[in-house]
């Protein structure tokens, strides 16, 4: 399936909409009742996580009553829903506030991630900054485009970077065993710089800028990554897991790197390889 130009401006109006009755108004605005925890201290829901993934779910479902609706709180009550996803004809994937650890904290780092997939390919995603009112959107095989409430639109290019020592770099560390951690962390000083932005929105945001060249992850969650990996390979990006398979939202297990390209992909797989499963 494709998505047109208006079903592609409905998605990023009920985003919008959603962020600002939940989302803008709890910002630095949070009580202690308002966080809870899931699966661990730093595994987070917030009060405007529930809210926004309510508005979204009930406006895509008015909008595309066939769609079949996966968000990421609705998977923390049952996680049987994340099977859904591979066999839809279209699947919209919701991360109602990515980067809840660093909203929670005041910090600006989160977002609103929205995806759609079909049969288990991602075909448009959506990476929204609530706080800018701006975004990032593709449409498999029309490019990445970042886009503004004046009707700002700018085709997004990947960096040019080739050489590792001028690389930037994006890894949570955290999300790797122990043992592989400090190995991971004895290659940082051959690369220019290694960021942790704890926020899979703005990680894909600033490789689509063409500020980040490579992005590694432990952690594939659909909602994290569907709309990132399609926007990044639509501004000229590569992705893959680290044992060479194909990124799908429809795999939920693995390691994945992005680059700006498939050499620069080889290249820094070979240093990760004791990472590959």
């Amino acid at each position: 399936m494709t998505l047109d130009q208006t079903a592609t401006q409905q998605l990023i109006d009920i985003v919008r909409r959603a962020a600002k009755a939940e989302i803008l108004p709890r910002f630095r605005n949070l009580d202690a009742d308002a966080i809870e925890t899931k699966s661990g201290p730093d595994d987070l829901v917030t009060i405007a996580d529930k809210g926004a993934e309510k508005i979204i779910t009930a406006e895509v479902a008015k909008a595309f009553p066939n769609a079949t609706i996966v968000g990421e709180e609705a998977v923390a009550e049952d996680a049987s829903l994340l099977g859904n996803i591979a066999g839809a004809e279209m699947a919209v994937i919701i991360d109602p506030v990515d980067g809840t650890w660093n909203f929670a904290r005041g910090l600006n780092q989160f977002g609103v991630i929205l995806s759609v997939a079909s049969q288990g390919e991602t075909v448009f995603g959506l990476l929204y900054d609530p706080v800018v009112d701006d975004w990032i959107v593709a449409r498999r095989g029309e490019g990445a485009y970042y886009g503004r409430p004046d009707g700002t639109e700018r085709r997004l290019q990947v960096s040019d970077t080739t050489q590792m020592e001028n690389m930037v770099g994006s890894t949570s560390i955290r999300l790797f065993p122990k043992p592989q951690q400090y190995q991971l962390a004895a290659l940082f000083p051959e690369f220019n710089r290694i960021m942790s932005f704890g926020c899979a929105c703005h990680e894909y945001r600033t490789m689509a800028f063409g500020h980040v060249d490579f992005m590694l992850t432990a952690k594939l969650m659909p909602w994290d990554h569907a709309a990132g990996v399609l926007i990044h390979q639509e501004a000229g990006g590569y992705a893959a897991l680290l044992d060479g398979r194909a990124y799908s939202p429809a795999i939920h297990e693995g390691r994945m790197l992005a680059a700006s390209s498939r050499e620069n992909w080889e290249k820094l797989r070979d240093r990760f390889d004791f990472l590959a499963e």
